[in-house]
């Protein structure tokens, strides 16, 4: 984990997004009929690896693609995942903006979980956009490309030490005070 930027929205000053993920109330109990999950993976964009991640990292349950906000509930633990391609850094950084612009209440954001979408090593182009979007967001943890798991095999038998931390900064972070 690298500690990265603010720790709440800053709301004025900051432009809004041009796309703006929505706002749902968080999907219902899952099928082992548990509620509520210490924290939500919300996929910036279609393939982001929220699946992948639910399954490598016990304790958070995908949101669906939309900010799981219940004005009932109290504000809801958030981790945004997203691939490490241009077009993923930018919806990262869109949802970061909605976040930090105050369009979206009732979160407690913790960070952003950036997923390799190739083997080797990050272009530099792509290095610095994930480096000025991580400004944006509390913390920034970084998943390398597991080949295995793009030939569909369970994220359990082959983890790489990267969700160890993920794994440990998460659950430090949820608990209940």
């Amino acid at each position: 984990m690298r500690l990265s930027g603010p720790a709440a929205p800053q709301g004025v000053g900051v432009p809004r997004p041009e796309h703006a993920l929505p706002v749902a109330p968080p999907p219902g109990p899952d099928a082992t009929g548990h509620a509520g999950p210490s924290w939500w993976w919300l996929g910036v964009h279609g393939g982001a690896g929220v699946s992948t991640l639910e399954r490598a990292v016990p304790g958070g349950r995908d949101a669906g693609r939309a900010w799981p906000v219940s004005p009932a509930a109290p504000a809801a633990s958030v981790v945004l995942v997203a691939r490490s391609s241009a077009h993923g850094v930018r919806a990262a950084q869109n949802a970061a903006r909605q976040w930090a612009s105050g369009m979206v209440t009732g979160v407690d954001l913790l960070g952003l979980v950036v997923v390799a979408d190739a083997p080797g090593r990050r272009p530099r182009v792509l290095h610095n956009l994930v480096r000025l979007v991580s400004g944006a967001v509390p913390r920034l943890w970084e998943i390398p490309w597991v080949e295995p798991w793009r030939l569909g095999e369970s994220p359990l038998t082959h983890l790489p030490r990267e969700c160890a931390p993920l794994a440990r900064d998460l659950t430090r972070l949820t608990r209940p005070a």
